[in-house]
């Protein structure tokens, strides 16, 4: 496979993404990136090559979250049983209302429209501490989904149940587990490689160059989390600062990831002005990541 990737992807200002391969195409679901009361709703970059994208505005039918006063931020979604489940956080709970939180929708298609799942919101309180922001879905090896989330430096794992209405408990009894790794803030993300979990969070501040990505591998979905190794971060970037909340593709013929992010433009001052990126993530033979370079475009050629 053969592409090439110009950074930004769009001219729009576009943050939080979530990346997946679904039905053949490439897709980005990712968070408008402007004051809190004009988020209202998400758009998604879709493409068959990784060098063409064409945006998909509008793609939650809102009609069945009467409640959202904004905020509509970081998506994930997850493919079970044929459906396409997707949260997504509104209403910076607890600040502009008190109702909203993780919120869920379906579909039958990968780009929707995504529709009102529940009747009510996921989870629409703070638990271990962690704001119910930053939703991340995992499916294991083995069919489970884990629902990993939180603002607020904490972050909590969950079990999600067969029909994705609530959640199963883990063999403590506890249903939502506390897995904060060190220097965390926001932006959860995982993949599994061989027997090890991958686990990615973004630290610093959102709106300035302090903004980075970390990770830190375990043996189970919830850790223990113990360190955290900085792998895309502004150093001494000439072009952008502050990169983070990250997704990825991986593309199995050639073995490779690709870390999908937002970053600031240098020089830019408003702290929304965030832009869709992709650049690749390379492993070491041992499996360590080894730090992620940002770039104004590149090309990938297989071998």
């Amino acid at each position: 496979m053969n592409f090439h990737i110009s950074n930004p992807l769009s001219k729009g200002w576009y943050a939080d993404p979530e990346a997946r391969f679904y039905e053949g195409k490439y897709i980005i679901y990712v968070t408008h990136s402007l004051p809190y009361c004009e988020q209202l709703n998400h758009s998604c970059f879709v493409s068959e090559d990784l060098t063409n994208w064409e945006l998909k505005e509008n793609i939650i039918d809102t009609s069945a979250f009467p409640w959202i006063k904004g905020a509509v931020w970081a998506p994930t979604i997850i493919e079970k049983n044929s459906k396409y489940y997707y949260i997504f956080a509104t209403n910076d709970v607890p600040n502009l209302s008190e109702k909203g939180g993780l919120e869920i929708a379906v579909s039958d298609s990968p780009t929707g429209p995504f529709k009102g799942y529940l009747g009510r919101p996921l989870i629409n309180e703070n638990i271990n501490g962690a704001q119910p922001i930053d939703a991340h879905l995992f499916k294991d090896d083995d069919g489970t989904v884990y629902l990993l989330y939180g603002g607020w430096k904490h972050c909590n794992i969950a079990v999600m149940n067969e029909d994705m209405t609530g959640f199963v408990p883990f063999e403590n009894g506890e249903i939502f587990k506390e897995i904060t790794p060190p220097d965390y803030v926001e932006g959860p993300c995982m993949f599994k490689r061989g027997d090890k979990y991958y686990f990615f969070w973004s630290a610093g501040g959102w709106t300035e160059g302090t903004y980075h990505v970390n990770y830190t591998t375990a043996d189970k979905p919830w850790g223990p989390f113990k360190q955290a190794n900085e792998i895309l971060a502004t150093g001494d970037s000439t072009i952008a600062n502050g990169p983070g909340h990250n997704g990825y593709f991986y593309l199995p013929d050639e073995d490779q990831y690709l870390m999908v992010y937002h970053r600031h433009k240098n020089g830019e001052t408003d702290g929304n002005a965030r832009y869709l990126c992709i650049d690749r993530m390379d492993l070491d033979s041992d499996g360590t990541i080894l730090p992620v370079k940002m770039t104004d475009e590149w090309d990938f050629k297989a071998e």
